[in-house]
């Protein structure tokens, strides 16, 4: 019996306890939390290069044109907004530049690259597509020759009049009803 409790002490000697094991897996989130914001920072930082490189582009950019809001977003996901509905994200590689547009229809990658220049080169066609979209919106439409004049709504007549012979109609009716009645019980 005496090698039996030599065991058993061993055994409980070499289990690490509960309060080690936490201990290692909070090291081992730790580590891996820290690995997640190197990852992030790493993708804010190649994002606010990739801002950096298009900084002639938006000075050329005219004032009055207030279509793009550029901007870096820090979220779970950081993007580089170029306007409400364009952004770029990093791919899931963490390297590459991917610049999409929203749309009605769900998004569409306008541009996919591990480079800056093709990028910012995607980037400044879009901004001239939207400059013209917004130079066509922006034409008034030519004035037609002579306005028609619409018609008048043809006035509802008789909706107190309809009402007061439901209403009267309703009452002969309760009246009559009554008064069969009456003239049966007799």
């Amino acid at each position: 019996m005496s090698d039996a409790q030599n065991t058993g002490n061993a055994a409980s000697e070499m289990r690490p306890t509960l309060r080690e094991a936490l201990r290692k897996a909070r090291i081992e989130a730790a580590d891996r939390t820290g690995v997640v914001v190197e990852l992030r920072d790493a993708e804010v930082a190649r994002l606010e290069i990739l801002n950096e490189a298009l900084d002639p582009l938006f000075a050329q950019v005219p004032e009055k044109v207030d279509l793009f809001d550029r901007g870096i977003s820090q979220g779970e996901t950081p993007r580089l907004w170029i306007d409400v509905v364009a952004h770029i994200v990093m791919g899931r590689d963490k390297r590459i530049y991917r610049f999409v547009q929203d749309t009605r229809f769900g998004r569409i990658v306008l541009a996919e690259s591990h480079d800056v220049p093709v990028i910012v080169d995607a980037v400044t066609d879009y901004v001239a597509r939207r400059m013209i979209e917004r130079e066509h919106a922006m034409v008034a439409s030519p004035k037609a020759a002579e306005p028609v004049p619409a018609e008048k709504p043809r006035r509802r007549r008789g909706r107190f009049g309809m009402f007061l012979l439901g209403f009267i109609l309703g009452a002969l009716a309760l009246f009559a009803l009554a008064l069969f009645a009456s003239l049966d019980n007799l």
